[in-house]
């Protein structure tokens, strides 16, 4: 069964349709890394990955899946055999609330106690006025209760201290929780605005979408290829404006566009390349096969 060259996405518009290299072909570093586990050699048959020829051993940019200066392609040496098992030959690339404390209890104000030392007086003169008979007058109680309504002033001053008091504590209360719900609101706008290196890895993110189709895990790692790290490529693929249904059919296309598949080997070939099954039955829907 013979096997042709599978140009990578990234390619397609450096190279003509069909086209086939030599063994000392090199492709320019411009062009990008080809996608994670990109075979690339194929059966001229059925598009499945294949060995890549033997003439190719000593081209390590078409036998081992990378590009110049590739760390993977420096450490694997330049005669290094691929494995069609291990995402076609490419070996890994490197590099391409907390509450506030409750206040303590605060001790009874000495308003307080005037005012119940003076309910519990009114309420002992009542009982001792009616237990004591018509005749005789109680000599403590009623002048207990003389002094303290004689001296109404000293509870009604004392009584706006304890509502000052309540006031104070309610007022620092909000203030402690507007605070606090200020300090989550700027915590989730900083995160949602992300560092200098996530804002460069979306801008990047959108470029690549914008002249070529790929997976949501394709994309993050071509990012990663491009030295970004894995949280931040996954930061910026979470955020970039894409339908990944359409990005299926766009890949489907270019598939049917320099090679032949039947309907189940094109769904395979996209999931292949990181699309859910549900996204490559999409995309190979929406070509008519």
């Amino acid at each position: 069964m013979s096997v042709r060259f599978n140009t990578p996405p990234l390619w397609l518009q450096h190279l003509p349709a069909g086209f086939q290299p030599t063994p000392s072909w090199v492709p320019e570093t411009s062009w990008g890394a080809p996608p994670a586990g990109w075979p690339m050699w194929v059966h001229s048959e059925n598009g499945h990955p294949a060995l890549p020829p033997e003439e190719f051993s000593a081209n390590p940019y078409l036998y081992m899946s990378v590009m110049p200066g590739d760390p993977a392609f420096i450490a694997a040496g330049a005669h290094a055999s691929p494995s069609i098992g291990s995402a076609g030959g490419r070996p890994p690339v490197a590099g391409f609330s907390v509450p506030g404390n409750q206040e303590p209890k605060k001790p009874m104000s000495r308003g307080k106690k005037i005012g119940i030392g003076v309910s519990g007086l009114v309420v002992l003169s009542i009982i001792i006025g009616s237990c004591g008979g018509s005749d005789e007058q109680p000599s403590s109680a009623p002048t207990a209760t003389e002094s303290a309504v004689s001296s109404p002033s000293e509870t009604a001053a004392a009584a706006p201290v304890v509502s000052s008091a309540d006031a104070s504590a309610s007022a620092k209360a909000e203030a402690d929780a507007e605070a606090e719900a200020s300090a989550k609101a700027e915590a989730k706008a900083e995160a949602e605005a992300g560092t200098l290196s996530q804002q460069n890895a979306l801008r990047s993110a959108e470029n690549y979408l914008g002249f070529s189709a790929f997976s949501r895990t394709g994309l993050i790692s071509q990012l990663e290829f491009e030295d970004y790290s894995t949280k931040d490529a996954t930061w910026a693929v979470d955020r970039v404006t894409v339908d990944w249904n359409e990005q299926a059919a766009k890949s489907a296309e270019q598939y049917l566009e320099f090679t032949a598949f039947s309907r189940k080997g094109l769904i395979e070939q996209l999931v292949y390349e990181g699309y859910t099954k549900k996204q490559a039955e999409y995309g190979v829907g929406k070509t008519g096969l």
